[in-house]
């Protein structure tokens, strides 16, 4: 399985799957979630709106992945994940390990043979940029990979991309 990262808007990638560092309502928000729920139009909130209407009655779990369709975007599919919120005082980290490789086992279960993830907690909830690189590489490095052949690390924004890059170039 190749690992690359990228700059840019995960919105406008060509993938099977695409990865949503969703809320837990999974009914839109901010940063990734927004953008995602946006661009790819009401067909998503749709999906999301049954999958809360079902099973998933009190939200998606931190750690835990979910599907839907990718409604506009060039994707096949949106995977949502919530990862965890920051804490200095509380290690959330195999939380957020969990929502990665709980994406992979999702885009595993759909056949899909690219996704891209967001670096999944990063942004507003607060985890720091490098160690978020770190948990997410050394997750998706771990996967035993039978349908995903690419993971394409979508970042937004000069920090982020070296943060990974970093990451990329100390454990190749």
């Amino acid at each position: 399985m190749d690992v690359i990262a990228v700059e840019g808007d995960i919105t406008d990638q060509a993938v099977d799957a695409l990865v949503n560092a969703a809320n837990s309502s999974l009914l839109g928000g901010g940063g990734v979630d927004g953008a995602i729920h946006r661009r790819g139009g009401p067909a998503i909130l749709e999906e999301c709106r049954a999958l809360r209407a079902g099973h998933l009655g009190k939200g998606l779990a931190a750690g835990q992945a979910v599907a839907t369709t990718a409604g506009d975007l060039p994707a096949r599919w949106v995977i949502h994940t919530v990862g965890p919120v920051y804490s200095r005082s509380e290690d959330r980290s195999e939380v957020l390990a969990s929502a990665y490789r709980e994406s992979l086992r999702v885009a595993e279960e759909l056949g899909a043979r690219t996704v891209a993830f967001p670096a999944v907690s990063a942004g507003v909830y607060g985890w720091p940029m490098a160690d978020a690189a770190r948990i997410a590489l050394a997750t998706v490095r771990a996967h035993r990979a039978e349908a995903v052949e690419e993971v394409r690390f979508v970042l937004f924004g000069e920090d982020a991309y070296a943060a990974f890059t970093a990451e990329l170039a100390a454990t190749a």
